[in-house]
């Protein structure tokens, strides 16, 4: 699972093989981001800032307790999916209904990932 700081929207995707972890992201990203609706002018651009990959540990205590949170939230829909690994469907799946989440630290403003990520975009549209 990867979440963005800013939005808290959650990316879950298989691991394995790590050592290609950087060079699928972009495209599962991409695959979430069109769940949720956002124009593919805007999934575009993000996929190419994706150019180069940097592993960094966050200083962010709120995303790590969000990502615990989500951790939990999204082993009972793995359970309830009766998820098969392999099975990126359900993947896409739970992370839309966990963007759905309302998280603490997006109270004083959208409320839930998803709500987060239609405003950035939206304030994207406007520049």
């Amino acid at each position: 699972m990867l979440v963005s700081e800013q939005t808290l929207l959650p990316v879950l995707m298989p691991l394995a093989p790590a050592a290609t972890l950087a060079r699928r992201f972009p495209s599962q990203l991409a695959l979430v981001l069109k769940e949720q609706g956002v124009p593919s002018e805007f999934i575009a651009q993000e996929v190419w800032r994706m150019d180069q990959v940097r592993y960094a540990k966050t200083a962010n205590r709120s995303v790590v307790g969000i990502l615990n949170e989500f951790v939990k939230q999204a082993e009972f829909w793995l359970a309830a999916y009766a998820y098969e690994k392999g099975d990126d469907d359900d993947l896409l799946a739970i992370s839309a209904k966990l963007a759905e989440r309302p998280c603490s630290p997006l109270y004083k403003g959208p409320v839930s990932p998803d709500r987060a990520l239609h405003e950035l975009v939206k304030a994207g549209a406007q520049e």
